[in-house]
């Protein structure tokens, strides 16, 4: 991205600090966003919607000292008023239980305006796509529901069974009895489902999600409309009650929160809504947990690894590859990768979590963890080094394991592809704040310290397809989507 003046910038998330109300667009608070220009130069601030990238998706934006007029806050209002939902949660609990009691014939599900409908509704609905529904798409909601596919807002990527299981076989293991689903229904699903066979040890569990279509099969106890962006229940203090309520560990029912971000999200602000979920548990624990984190999965690719650890430096990425059922890509078989590139982010003990020795995991002893069967231990690094599946190789003048297809360039003093553009080196570039060569711009001793994230023109962000994409749109043309994901594929690929 450049300016009129052609100097490059970047756009930072100032994070809340408790002293201002960000004013609100229909998914809650908004977030507050600065320009960063070379030299330090702070830009003018600005709100904007904290879960859609594109304006198209929600046009909220305000200057961060402009003075809004009544009018314009009245008529704000009024149109998030016309585009919120037709009911309620409480009467979305009330028209399940109707529905339920339904003889099958008379469930009818319109696909169109994707809800139930009750007996005196269908008429209404005629012109439209409509289904009957089985017992059994009532306990799985997200085969019935058609997933969201807007990569820039909230696209919808939903779990195999696969790696549904795992998880939930693994959580078990370990003692979980109460699993809070962070934008997993698919787990959600599987809990319930696992109950009624009574197969396996109960488990509670509790969905947040903003898609709150899934308010249709749920009760107020099993889910809560939430935007984890910006840590809001849409439902106020009624659904933080549930919250709590449900963090509450009793009789030995331990908690353990899974999250699955779109990937087109930025790093920090999740991170800080993940940290305020861990601060509710651990204010609600009747011992005294210290400062203990609670107890949680992150489901993130492995290339955003720095951003997370920096965030939480008490988890550990593991070489698990989560994959998706509705994804071309994130997935095993003739139409996916040959490997995901999603990971397990995680404060359990790598060690307790078994990754299963018949997809190709093994056991390191010196790690103490489970890595894939091509991630070899490196004696010089001391670690299994492969972030990506294959097998890496130690590169002797870097002194530190690389990607099989990269090689050493004596010119960039680093090793890189073959065809890399010699001359423009890591590190060249120096400090994007103050121009210095000796560090980065996140170890600048001149950085405001209320900037908590950086989104460089050329940072890996995009919807869960791994597209690259700025978080605002600049006005010069960009390239498609398709050509931004060519281009991702192939550096994921190398």
């Amino acid at each position: 991205m450049t300016d009129t003046n052609g100097d490059s910038f970047g756009i930072e998330v100032v994070l809340p600090d408790g002293d201002k109300t960000a004013p609100c667009c229909l998914h809650g608070p908004t977030l507050l966003f600065e320009k960063v220009c070379k030299g330090g130069e702070k830009g003018r601030r600005f709100f904007a919607c904290s879960a859609c990238r594109d304006r198209k998706d929600c046009n909220f934006f305000q200057w961060e000292d402009e003075k809004v007029s009544e009018a314009r806050l009245l008529a704000r209002e009024a149109e998030n008023q016309s585009k919120r939902p037709l009911f309620t949660q409480l009467e979305c609990c009330s028209r399940f239980r109707k529905f339920a009691s339904l003889p099958l014939d008379e469930r009818k599900f319109c696909q169109d305006c994707q809800i139930l409908l009750l007996p005196g509704e269908q008429e209404a609905h005629t012109s439209h796509r409509s289904a009957a529904v089985t017992a059994a798409q009532l306990r799985r909601p997200s085969a019935l529901l058609r997933p969201l596919d807007n990569k820039k807002s909230n696209a919808q990527y939903l779990f195999t069974d696969r790696s549904s299981h795992f998880l939930l076989d693994t959580l078990a293991s370990l003692g979980y009895k109460k699993l809070l689903c962070v934008g997993t229904p698919r787990l959600q699903e599987l809990i319930k489902l696992r109950n009624l066979e009574q197969k396996h040890e109960p488990m509670k569990s509790l969905l947040l999600d903003i898609d709150f279509r899934y308010a249709q099969f749920y009760s107020q106890e099993e889910f809560c409309h939430y935007n984890m962006f910006n840590h809001h229940f849409f439902d106020g203090e009624a659904s933080s009650a549930v919250v709590q309520a449900f963090l509450r560990e009793r009789d030995g029912e331990r908690v353990v929160m899974v999250a699955d971000p779109p990937f087109g999200g930025l790093v920090k602000p999740l991170a800080n809504s993940f940290s305020l979920i861990s601060r509710m548990w651990r204010g609600l624990q009747s011992c005294d947990s210290g400062d203990a984190d609670m107890p949680m999965i992150w489901v993130f690719p492995y290339f955003f690894e720095p951003r997370i650890l920096e965030c939480h430096p008490s988890l550990t990425m593991l070489d698990y590859q989560v994959d998706y059922d509705n994804h071309p890509l994130y997935k095993h078989g003739k139409t996916g990768r040959k490997q995901s590139p999603v990971r397990l982010f995680t404060n359990l003990s790598p060690k307790d979590v078994i990754l299963p020795k018949e997809e190709g995991y093994r056991f390191c002893s010196i790690c103490q963890r489970f890595v894939w069967s091509l991630n070899k231990h490196c004696a010089k690094c001391n670690v299994c080094p492969s972030k990506d599946g294959r097998d890496w190789k130690h590169c002797s003048t870097c002194e530190k394991c690389v990607k099989p297809s990269w090689r050493h360039c004596q010119s960039c003093g680093r090793c890189a592809l073959p065809d890399h553009p010699c001359g423009h080196g890591q590190g060249k570039e120096g400090c994007f704040n103050c121009g210095s060569l000796g560090h980065k711009r996140k170890a600048c001793p001149l950085k405001d310290t209320h900037r908590i994230s950086s989104h460089r023109p050329d940072a890996k962000s995009g919807g869960k397809n791994g597209s690259r994409r700025p978080l605002f749109k600049p006005k010069a043309k960009r390239k498609s989507g398709a050509a931004r994901r060519a281009k991702k594929m192939a550096a994921l690929s190398v």
